[in-house]
């Protein structure tokens, strides 16, 4: 039998530690691109993405720099959470105003239920396949090598994959997901989904809301203070970015689930021998091809409903 390694728990220091880091770097990228409408007053908000995104890339170097350098990282979950308590604080004192009553409670219930989506996905069991005392111990850890064995345990175990983020073995492992820092598996992947386009629902709610007090705003012909409407302008430029690569994002997970195959299989096909069909060689040539298939589909409309009724 196999012993699988689970991941060290960290301690409150180094959660909070990393949780502060988190705090500034959401701080300071969102102070950045409210920079962006200040330093460009002349471009459109269309114009403006570009210079927005190579703030977020900055953003993002700058986390890494603080890792390598200075050996403090940030907490990818609380990076995402911070920026939602930030968009909706944006919202609430300066936004809210100029927004229907109806169309307000709605912006409000999304981010709620974006905020309980986090905590489930982040607490939750993706699906960890647990086993008692063994070999692991010697250092055998690699993925391939315990699917193999896994497989060869109980077919019950089939597709059980080994996340190396989090040093053990998840079945209807997809990926591992930073943002949510967690496995994506077999016991979340539906919320995974949920929430995923619960984000593009509510930061395209947050564009529309945006928008609509930018051009009430200008129609009366009144700003609110320079700060504020700089805010407004860089809180839409960051979620304008955010749906264009979680669209991108949600409809290659759709591809996948239509078709009944996992992101991690679909790049690491090679290494697992359920998905390699050997050709025979063609006459006068030695070598074998092997080309990519999936014993797991089982049709469009089979692939949705394995998928939906999928047990835990």
């Amino acid at each position: 039998m196999l012993g699988l390694r689970f991941p060290r728990r960290r301690s409150s220091w180094e959660l909070q530690r990393s949780a502060l880091v988190s705090c500034s770097l959401v701080l300071l990228s969102q102070f950045a691109l409210a920079m962006v409408p200040r330093l460009f007053p002349f471009l459109s908000l269309l114009a403006m993405l570009p210079i927005a995104g190579m703030v977020m890339v900055a953003t993002i170097l700058l986390g890494r720099c603080w890792r390598r350098f200075l050996g403090i990282s940030a907490s990818a979950p609380a990076f995402v959470l911070f920026n939602i308590l930030f968009l909706w604080g944006v919202y609430v004192s300066t936004i809210r105003q100029a927004i229907p009553s109806l169309l307000d409670a709605i912006l409000n219930a999304e981010c709620a239920l974006l905020l309980y989506g986090l905590y489930r996905i982040l607490s939750g069991d993706p699906g960890m396949v647990s086993y008692s005392s063994s070999p692991v111990e010697s250092g055998q850890n690699d993925f391939a090598t315990l699917n193999v064995l896994y497989e060869q345990n109980s077919p019950s175990f089939s597709r059980v994959r080994y996340c190396k983020s989090c040093k053990t073995s998840i079945k209807g492992f997809d990926h591992h997901c930073p943002a949510f820092g967690n496995c994506i598996g077999q016991r979340n992947h539906r919320l995974f989904i949920v929430l995923l386009a619960g984000f593009l629902i509510a930061e395209s709610s947050y564009t529309m809301c945006s928008t609509k007090f930018l051009t009430k705003s200008a129609d009366s012909q009144r700003m609110e203070s320079i700060h504020a409407s700089s805010l407004v302008i860089s809180t839409t430029l960051f979620c304008i970015l955010q749906v264009l690569w979680q669209v991108v994002f949600l409809i290659w997970h759709i591809y996948c689930i239509c078709f009944n195959i996992k992101t991690e299989e679909w790049i690491n096909w090679k290494r697992y021998p359920e998905f390699q069909l050997v050709m025979e060689p063609q006459p006068g040539s030695p070598i074998v091809q092997t080309r990519f298939t999936n014993p797991y589909d089982k049709g469009f409309l089979g692939n949705i409903l394995d998928f939906i009724k999928s047990k835990d």
